[in-house]
């Protein structure tokens, strides 16, 4: 019987892959695609949010880093 099975999928295999791609083809045909503007508007967006979160991160960890350090110097002592 499992060799059944799977001589029966390996059959429905082609019909599948044929049927999955012509889905994709209509979906493909449905999608609206943004305009130059829109990408360039949310590229900047992405570009200055990477540089706050980037400036954010400095921030923390520079001060982190201090009290560690100071904790060290006041432990070592």
């Amino acid at each position: 019987m499992e060799g059944n099975s799977f001589l029966e999928n390996v059959k429905v295999w082609p019909t599948q892959t044929r049927d999955y791609f012509k889905e994709l083809q209509n979906e493909m045909r449905r999608v609206t695609w943004p305009n130059r503007k829109q990408v360039e508007g949310t590229t900047a967006v992405v570009i200055l949010t990477v540089f706050a979160f980037a400036g954010f991160f400095a921030a923390v960890d520079a001060i982190l880093n201090d009290t560690v350090v100071r904790l060290y110097h006041f432990l070592a002592r």
